[in-house]
């Protein structure tokens, strides 16, 4: 069982440095792309000929799809949005979940098969170029997380804005805010599957030498950016409605904050050195403050419906936070889209579009109505603390499917029942 990382100059899968990505609403890290495996010559003393070229088959349409995909998946346009780049993560995404039940098969009943295949992904924010394990686990791991990155690409394909037919700004339809929601607590339901029942499969010196692209805390640190941005979506949707009370996005923002602050505290120590790593800290970083300017802004806005001295008080300070992290969160903004891979933000629209015009507008208004009730001393106390909602939102309960009925071949367990023996 032992693990084995290198950086061979000539593989089927490499690490593309991307200078350019394009627009980007939801930040993902480069496609970590499978090298090709021979079944064959690691199984075929084990394994039926019929299992063998289903294993092969399945996985070498995922190495030939995830090749193409990757040079366009970091380059995101909105032609491919609207036409075939949908449909080929789909594809992908389905030709996943096709192998998923029959690569289980080798970790069924604990089977010593498990160790006999040398599996190798290439890595995008690992300081190595690729890792290989003896493992069919870090095989799985491998596969649900990249379910979870081709999740999170769709959504960023949806919440990429069109332009109208009336000429109009370009905007996201309600229809693809809506869809988003699902694709990012698809990702987030992956993520979690993965940390809950995947990882606990390694043995420990086998954990500490995973990719920093599958360590604990990136994963984590994905599924809360998954759920943060669905909150993110909701709130723009509560925005839009008439029947969304003040009280009710408020605890949206403050759920945003608290879903930002922990990817932060999981990603923050991790060894992301290179230019993805990098960049997805800045991106995180970046919502993270984003979040705290919309949160202090609902804040203040419920505080300023209080009859009291010190409630106004507290609401002027609740909305000048909210006005500091807003240009904080604007700096933030200009850092992530300077890192190398470069990328754009596309036009502004929901949740931010309508901060950007009514934070600076009513902090201004408040403030100019108080200033002669309040000294500047007062105005300029420590901002509220905001108020602390546990998450309502949930990633989706994914489980990992059954094992292909292949596996249960008398011959098959007869061949693992021969190294265990």
């Amino acid at each position: 069982m032992g693990c084995l990382v290198s950086t061979p100059a000539d593989t089927v899968g490499s690490r593309r440095r991307p200078g350019n990505i394009g627009e980007v609403s939801v930040f993902v890290p480069g496609l970590r792309i499978p090298n090709p495996v021979d079944f064959p010559e690691s199984l075929g003393d084990h394994l039926p000929k019929s299992l063998l070229e289903r294993l092969s088959a399945y996985r070498t349409r995922i190495v030939v799809m995830a090749a193409q995909e990757a040079p366009t998946i970091t380059r995101t346009r909105r032609k491919s949005a609207t036409q075939h780049g949908g449909s080929t993560l789909a594809d992908l995404l389905q030709a996943l979940e096709d192998y998923l039940p029959v690569v289980l098969g080798l970790v069924k009943d604990a089977s010593p098969l498990q160790h006999k295949v040398q599996f190798v992904w290439v890595n995008q924010e690992d300081e190595e170029e690729e890792t290989a394990m003896f493992s069919a686990w870090y095989e799985v791991l491998s596969v649900l997380h990249l379910m979870a990155t081709l999740a999170l690409s769709q959504a960023n394909l949806v919440l990429l804005p069109r332009t109208s037919s009336d000429g109009h700004q370009p905007k996201v339809s309600e229809e693809s805010r809506k869809s988003s929601i699902d694709l990012f607590l698809k990702a987030a339901g992956y993520l979690d599957c993965a940390v809950r029942n995947i990882l606990p499969q390694f043995p420990a010196e086998l954990r500490r030498v995973l990719p920093v692209d599958l360590a604990e805390g990136n994963l984590r640190a994905l599924c809360l950016q998954a759920l943060g941005q669905a909150v993110d979506i909701q709130l723009g949707l509560a925005i839009d409605s008439s029947k969304a009370t003040l009280a009710v996005k408020r605890r949206l923002a403050c759920e945003m904050v608290k879903c930002w602050q922990q990817a932060q505290d999981n990603i923050m120590n991790l060894p992301l050195t290179n230019g993805w790593g990098d960049k997805h800290k800045l991106f995180i970083k970046w919502k993270y403050i984003e979040a705290k300017a919309t949160a202090y802004y609902y804040h203040g806005l419920i505080l300023d419906e209080g009859n009291t001295e010190k409630s106004h008080c507290m609401a002027v300070a609740a909305l000048q936070a909210a006005d500091e992290f807003l240009k904080e969160s604007k700096k933030a903004c200009e850092a992530f889209s300077a890192a190398v891979p470069i990328s754009r933000n596309p036009p502004l629209w929901g949740t931010m579009k309508f901060l950007m015009e009514k934070i600076p507008k009513d902090t201004s208004s408040k403030v100019r109505i108080n200033k002669d009730l309040y000294t500047y001393e007062k105005i300029m106390e420590t901002a509220p603390t905001l108020p602390d909602f546990a998450l309502a939102l949930k990633p989706d309960d994914y489980q990992l499917p059954v094992v292909d009925p292949s596996w249960n071949d008398e011959a098959i367990n007869k061949g693992a029942n021969k190294l265990k023996g």
